[in-house]
């Protein structure tokens, strides 16, 4: 079997890349260890940075998120017995967009079939090799049969867990981890919206967010120890801690219901440097992680495959490296900072172990400040609704050429 570019991972990333891939005329197959029930059923957060939402709409993959997915104009910070709004739209002229990971999922799969793409589901034992040379290869055991996908590139998009970055010999990569004292108690809820917008929660107790993800389904969290069952937690503690973290003394309340998941959210950050090595490049999780309290991981995944599939497409239609030269030190300019964010508000909102009453005073302070500052308003706006994916890549050929002159 060959094709140009062999995409291990049939997430958003490297289904998004498949798509856009496709839009430049660049054949590409995709390898899922996965069946696509189990892909398109796996329920994950969703919070769309602008870019991201614009992105999905300009290539076509995103008439559903706009029917169905929430524009959000604002986050809300409770801390000290009150509640503040932090209006993105004003502050930046940006919004965000809730629409879980999984719906996105669903809508690049059928986009891909649907355009007559190569989705090999249920891909088995996927070994990278070859990487160094003119022609890299990926071998794989579908349907008890040991078959070769030979191809120019090699993308890895199969997740921190996956086999592509380990492929990268120990020598030639950096990593990066931070590994935090906590997890997220995550549960689905069939019931009416609590807030209109997330509210991300300082208490004593811990952190807390209140999400949505549609008019019937809401997504709820709260910090608890990493090593906790899910299963060992009732329905009625874990309303008795979501209650004490988020209820206010003017009688708003978080809304109850049937709490059909529950999951325990592991967090760390995680980067490895460099995203590329000879023929592999690596995208999202393969390549970085960051704790969910900034909403950046598929947001991050999707500025990855943007700068890739430009490279990829400078490379087919003209020769031009340049694109693909650039590609690690483009995505990891962005990576880092939004680690740093993601960091930043994981800090600010999160009980650690030893915290005394200091610390947690300092906390609200930053909130307080953070509230009451414009310039610090606009500084958490601008973040989350998305620094720019790669603003270099927007200058001409013409204007790359002359700053290389120059």
């Amino acid at each position: 079997m060959r094709t140009r570019v062999g995409i291990v991972g049939g997430g958003p990333a490297g289904l998004l890349l498949s798509h856009l891939l496709h839009g430049r005329g660049i054949e590409s197959v995709v390898l899922e260890a996965r069946s696509r029930k189990d892909l398109e059923s796996e329920i994950r957060a969703g919070v769309l940075e602008h870019g991201t939402a614009e992105l999905l709409i300009e290539t076509g993959v995103g008439d559903r998120m706009q029917r169905e997915g929430a524009v959000h104009h604002g986050v809300k910070l409770q801390f000290d017995g009150r509640r503040e709004r932090i209006d993105l739209e004003e502050l930046t002229g940006k919004t965000i967009t809730l629409y879980g990971q999984h719906e996105v999922v669903k809508d690049l799969v059928g986009a891909r079939l649907d355009a007559g793409g190569e989705i090999l589901f249920e891909a088995k034992g996927i070994e990278p090799l070859d990487l160094e040379s003119g022609e890299p290869k990926v071998r794989f055991v579908r349907d008890g049969e040991e078959q070769e996908l030979r191809c120019d590139f090699v993308v890895g998009t199969d997740g921190f867990h996956g086999v592509t970055r380990k492929a990268l010999p120990e020598g030639a990569r950096a990593e990066y981890e931070r590994r935090y004292p906590f997890g997220w108690f995550g549960i689905l809820v069939e019931g009416p919206p609590s807030t209109e917008e997330l509210i991300y929660a300082l208490h004593d107790r811990g952190f807390a967010l209140v999400s949505t993800r549609s008019p019937q389904i809401q997504r709820l969290y709260f910090q608890c120890d990493p090593g906790d069952e899910a299963g060992s937690w009732s329905d009625d503690r874990i309303w008795t801690e979501m209650h004490a973290r988020l209820d206010t003394d003017d009688g708003w309340t978080v809304n109850e219901g049937k709490i059909i998941q529950k999951n325990v959210v592991q967090m760390r950050s995680f980067v490895c440097e460099p995203m590329r090595h000879g023929r592999l490049f690596l995208a999202g999780d393969a390549a970085h992680i960051v704790p969910p309290t900034g909403a950046k991981g598929m947001n991050l995944a999707v500025a990855d495959v943007r700068v890739l599939s430009r490279g990829l497409a400078g490379f087919y239609e003209s020769g031009d490296t340049n694109g693909l030269d650039r590609y690690s030190a483009t995505c990891l300019r962005r990576v880092w900072k939004a680690s740093r964010f993601s960091w930043w508000m994981t800090s600010m909102l999160h009980r650690f172990d030893g915290d005394n009453a200091f610390q947690y005073r300092m906390q609200v302070a930053e909130l307080d400040y953070v509230a009451g500052s414009r310039a610090a308003s606009t500084s958490l706006a601008e973040n989350y609704v998305g620094l720019p994916m790669a603003p270099e890549l927007e200058a001409s050929a013409e204007e790359r050429t002359a700053q290389g002159a120059s």
